[in-house]
């Protein structure tokens, strides 16, 4: 299996509801490690540019809105098969619809405020992290070196 990286952010909600301890620790125990993470209140613009794929659709502007609402914590995720570990720790989109132990089904409140976001692709995923991440602030644990 592969080792990848994946971008994850616990959205505004997450933030609501204290549960960034949580969140780490529900990637950590299927072996997702943050190599980066900050803290930082989205402005507009980097909404908008990070969610551009979504322009055309309804949902938009309140998408935009709820990510400037608030702080988030972004960060990289590494590990086999990352992208797809993350989607499955995460849960589907609509919380009604995502499986048992998943943050969202645990977590989420509905659609809209659905705790977590993560790269739906490897190719997203890198696209995702150079939005947000340097390549000079991503680590590497001290035993990989």
């Amino acid at each position: 299996m592969a080792i990848e990286r994946t971008l994850s952010i616990i959205k505004p909600d997450g933030l609501e509801k204290g549960i960034i301890g949580k969140v780490l620790s529900r990637f950590e125990t299927k072996a997702l490690k943050p190599v980066a993470m900050r803290m930082q209140w989205l402005s507009q613009r980097e909404a908008e540019g990070f969610y551009a794929v979504h322009k055309a659709r309804p949902f938009f502007k309140d998408l935009v809105a709820f990510m400037t609402s608030g702080p988030v914590v972004v960060m990289v995720l590494e590990g086999e098969n990352a992208v797809a570990k993350n989607r499955e720790v995460m849960g589907a989109t609509d919380p009604a619809k995502a499986a048992p132990d998943t943050l969202r089904k645990d977590f989420a409140t509905n659609v809209e405020k659905n705790t977590v976001h993560g790269s739906d692709s490897t190719e997203n995923a890198k696209i995702e992290i150079a939005y947000f991440f340097r390549d000079t602030e991503i680590q590497t644990y001290a035993w990989k070196r």
